[in-house]
């Protein structure tokens, strides 16, 4: 049993509760749900329950549009060749999948190429000008990367080489960007309203724009690189998920079938969680162990035999990627052990010889989830180190890298997730240089785990009809989370089971109401469960279907014990 979290429940606003509730016809809890959700207003309100693809905005308002238009279309009348440079991620590889498909049908010829993760590392390199006249392309078009690599775009235009830049990164290279044109919502001057869009929903305003159409059936691929980079699920993006969930339900695309049928999840309702855990670690293990182009031909794949066999591919990539994962979880650990004391390091940082640069990410997330530290993790292989960050929730992680770039060879990312490249024999001015930034930015409550609980409930306010309303704020996750409710003083109804994976099923009941409850990874509290004379519950609500009948279930998040 994991220890508690610190339970924060949201204040209740009631005249806008109130308000939204009568005038919207929605319950007086919904409502409080929507008000925690930042809204402020009725229109607002309205707006966020009603949000349809109607509502998405016009690739046009991005203020450089029609010069990337004008300069597509020139290479098109010109017959020139035009190079697609792209991200080894989900987000880098839909987009350049949305990208090669839409360039194709405008009528151009286009090549695409992904970088080697650990040999060339993320964006632009000094290749990227041979690169380019190996393809005899007078265009390049970067896909998810592009805004800081001024140096390599530079070298392009002084050989007449024309590029249009498609990306959704912050910009922390100071002054404008030297490409012919920069489509992207966080740069300076840029009049787009929405700023939050992942690199392929950038992708997709592009596409939009080049074919005068609205390509709603490639919110597939635009689903998966959104849900996969953790960006907001606010505005534009719940919008583009929402719609792109069903999509991928009823999807269309072979090679997105094979992956979906391989995954073990074939014919069941896709969801956000099905691309977090299953198919986007899936489509990114390509690109950690090998070449992530396998994700991209299974992406573009157009026959059933050669789409199974590249799924089958990545299958096996993705045990491996867990392989390899588990042994550096289990060196990162001892090294927390011996080298971290969490009096004076609030951010993480570790550095293990050889460590496997693909996966060094996905590990910092999960230490970052355990001791809720911003984490770094550094490979020693060579001179030149590489490194990945994940952070919590209240620090922002590339400004901490901004403070330290005078030591930093490269670096970039979000506020959440980054990548870096340091010399070996500064790892440990770099540890003391961010934790000095971190004692400034971090108060000691932020470094507790927490729990942001909607509102306390009792039973009697738990029906499916409250459920059903619930449905209508998905899709969750970043920045929209479900619903998390509190209900105090319940007594334990039936004998605790413990299931497969650690699971944990029991009753509960408040003496006149009954209800299920599931809780995963929480086996080891049975026999405290059991011996607990009545219990707190925080839990999120489902709907359970089985034989056809449909049943409210009570996801525990966590269990307190009195």
């Amino acid at each position: 049993m994991p220890s508690h979290k610190i339970l924060k429940i949201a204040p209740t606003h009631h005249p806008l509760k109130n308000s939204i509730s009568k005038e919207l016809g929605v319950s007086g809890n919904l409502a409080q749900i929507l008000v925690n959700r930042g809204i402020k207003n009725i229109s607002e309100a309205e707006k966020f329950l009603r949000a349809s693809l109607s509502d998405l905005h016009h690739p046009y308002l991005f203020s450089q549009m029609q010069e990337a238009l004008r300069l597509v279309r020139e290479q098109a009348q010109k017959k020139d060749n035009v190079l697609i440079f792209g991200d080894y991620d989900v987000d880098g590889v839909t987009s350049v999948t949305l990208l090669k498909e839409t360039l194709t049908k405008a009528g151009l010829k286009a090549h695409h190429y992904l970088p080697h993760r650990i040999k060339e590392g993320y964006g632009l390199n000094k290749n990227i000008l041979q690169l380019v006249k190996q393809h005899s392309a007078s265009l390049l078009i970067t896909a998810d990367c592009g805004i800081n690599s001024h140096q390599e775009i530079d070298e392009l235009r002084r050989h007449n080489i024309e590029v249009i830049v498609t990306d959704h990164h912050e910009p922390v290279v100071p002054g404008p960007s030297p490409a012919s044109c920069v489509i992207n919502p966080k740069v300076a001057g840029c009049n787009y309203p929405y700023r939050d869009l992942a690199g392929v929903g950038v992708a997709f305003k592009f596409a939009q724009a080049l074919l005068s159409r609205k390509l709603f059936d490639d919110l597939d691929l635009v689903t998966l690189g959104t849900v996969a980079d953790v960006v907001p699920l606010t505005g534009e993006n719940r919008i583009i998920v929402k719609e792109g969930l069903k999509k991928i339900s009823s999807c269309r695309r072979i090679g997105l079938n094979a992956l979906i049928e391989s995954s073990g999840i074939k014919d069941k309702k896709v969801t956000c969680g099905f691309i977090s855990y299953i198919l986007g670690p899936r489509l990114n293990a390509s690109g950690r162990m090998d070449r992530a182009d396998i994700s991209l031909d299974l992406l573009l794949a157009k026959k059933k035999e050669k789409a199974d066999e590249l799924a089958e591919s990545i299958e096996k990539h993705n045990r491996e990627r867990q392989k390899i994962e588990s042994g550096i979880l289990r060196e990162a650990e001892d090294l927390i052990n011996k080298e971290v004391n969490f009096k004076e390091h609030k951010v993480i940082v570790l550095a293990g010889d050889n460590w496997h640069q693909g996966v060094l990410g996905v590990v910092a997330s999960k230490i970052a989830d355990r001791f809720w530290r911003p984490t770094i993790l550094i490979s020693r292989a060579h001179k030149s180190c590489k490194g990945s960050g994940r952070s919590i929730r209240s620090f922002h992680l590339l400004e901490a890298l901004t403070e330290c770039k005078d030591i930093l060879d490269n670096f970039g990312g979000h506020s959440h997730a980054v990548g870096l490249v340091i010399d070996r024999d500064k790892i440990g001015d770099f540890r003391r240089r961010i934790n000095d930034f971190a004692f400034k930015k971090l108060r000691l409550e932020d470094l507790l785990p927490s729990l942001e609980v909607d509102m306390e409930l009792s039973l009697s306010d738990l029906n499916e009809g409250f459920v059903a309303e619930i449905e209508r704020l998905e899709p969750f996750g970043a920045d929209n989370p479900q619903p998390l409710f509190f209900t105090r003083s319940l007594r334990l109804k039936s004998e605790p089971q413990v299931l497969g994976r650690d699971t944990l099923k029991f009753w509960v009941t408040d003496g006149s109401i009954n209800h299920q409850c599931i809780a995963f990874r929480m086996g080891s509290a049975r026999d405290s469960l059991k011996n607990a004379e009545k219990i707190d519950l925080v839990y999120s609500l489902k709907l359970d279907s089985w034989a056809g009948i449909d049943s409210m279930l009570l996801e525990v998040k966590d269990i307190f014990f009195s």
